[in-house]
């Protein structure tokens, strides 16, 4: 596990299903009048806004402990008030506390995870990786360029993976808690595998 930094206070979006990654990027549509608060509050202050996933759907759920800090690389404000951003992952965070605030937004206080500045897979690990990620696409019917892939470097390639592949909560939220991007690029296959069977009668994806 990478060493952790002082505390700090985070304002936080829950949204269940939505997972950020450190160096990507994760476009949000911001339409609810407390998150509209929240992304003006952040543009005033330090551009930072923590995605993290609650529990449960229903409102103020117990959040994950695991979440991810992102920093407005690019804002579009609308005439009616909303909001389009991209939030580019700065660092993973754990959550200490809730906090008792009056703002309309949800905050913690919580400690950033430092990530290791290189991480690779070995050469058998990668071809592993992409052989089981081809599977899946295929079995899934989406179109993907291999090419481009092939050129993207590990981390780049398994957060990327992880980001945007059609799992549950509980394989995103374990996917983001990995600790390394060998042990993330293990589970990913595991979930492609797993996720990947579909049922014998309607071709829907299926975890039987």
């Amino acid at each position: 596990m990478g060493k952790t930094i002082t505390p700090e206070r985070l304002s936080i979006f829950p949204l269940a299903g939505a997972v950020l990654f450190p160096g990507l990027q994760l476009p949000l549509r911001i339409f609810e009048p407390r998150y509209r608060a929240m992304v003006s509050d952040a543009l005033a202050r330090d551009q930072r806004i923590a995605m993290i996933q609650p529990q449960s759907p229903h409102e103020g759920a117990p959040l994950f402990r695991i979440g991810c800090v992102g920093k407005i690389a690019d804002v579009e404000a609308l005439e009616d008030g909303r909001f389009n951003i991209v939030l580019q992952g700065i660092a993973r965070f754990r959550v200490l506390r809730e906090l008792d605030v009056t703002t309309p937004f949800r905050q913690v206080e919580a400690e950033l995870i430092a990530e290791p500045e290189i991480e690779a897979l070995s050469a058998i690990e990668r071809a592993g990786f992409e052989r089981e990620a081809r599977n899946f696409a295929t079995s899934q019917g989406y179109a993907v360029d291999w090419e481009s892939v092939g050129k993207l470097d590990d981390a780049a390639l398994i957060n990327g993976v992880a980001q945007i592949a059609p799992f549950d909560l509980a394989a995103r939220q374990a996917l983001l808690e990995s600790h390394t991007i060998a042990t993330r690029c293990e589970l990913l296959i595991q979930l492609m595998q797993f996720f990947g069977r579909r049922d014998r009668d309607d071709g829907t994806v299926t975890l039987q």
